[in-house]
């Protein structure tokens, strides 16, 4: 979860620092991940390599107004809803937030890492330092039983799923 203190200027001209959190729960960013092809951090950057600002911005809204939300007074829920996503898109604080991603790159990284469940974000990291390849990149379209036994549990799981659907063949 992320708390980000907004300073913004409401619309009574009164200059105000405010505490606003974010958060994706694990369901939530997988269903971000599905919902693009090769996942968000691909689609993110195509998106970004392609020069697309109107893309960087629609993403960026979508992870900020997704990821909005207020704790529970026990804090043992994180509400999020549409009314509470109108009522913040409609303030000053998030058109702050918005400028300062869309023209902060730094900013940007910080607030997508701070978003995403830590345990998820240290098994990226993880992945990262290994320097693993996707299996979708690292196996070809025919496998070998060899292959088959010289793969992680991860990838042996992945190239299972990619047989089944017909993607791969395994070669006798």
């Amino acid at each position: 979860m992320l708390k980000k203190t907004i300073t913004y200027e409401d619309f009574n001209g009164e200059t105000v620092s405010e505490d606003f959190f974010f958060h994706l729960s694990k369901a939530e960013l997988i269903e971000l991940e599905m919902s693009h092809k090769g996942g968000l951090s691909a689609a993110l950057q195509r998106i970004v390599e392609s020069e697309d600002g109107k893309g960087i911005i629609a993403e960026f809204k979508n992870i900020i107004l997704s990821s909005y939300g207020k704790k529970s007074e026990d804090g043992k829920r994180f509400i999020k809803n549409q009314q509470l996503r109108e009522e913040f898109e409609s303030s000053e604080a998030y058109s702050e937030l918005f400028m300062e991603l869309v023209t902060n790159t730094d900013s940007a990284i910080e607030f997508v890492n701070g978003v995403v469940p830590t345990d998820m974000a240290q098994e990226a990291a993880r992945i990262a330092a290994a320097d693993l390849q996707p299996v979708e990149e690292s196996v070809s379209t025919v496998v070998t039983k060899k292959e088959l036994v010289e793969m992680s549990p991860e990838d042996l799981q992945n190239v299972q799923k990619r047989i089944a659907s017909g993607e791969v063949t395994l070669e006798s």
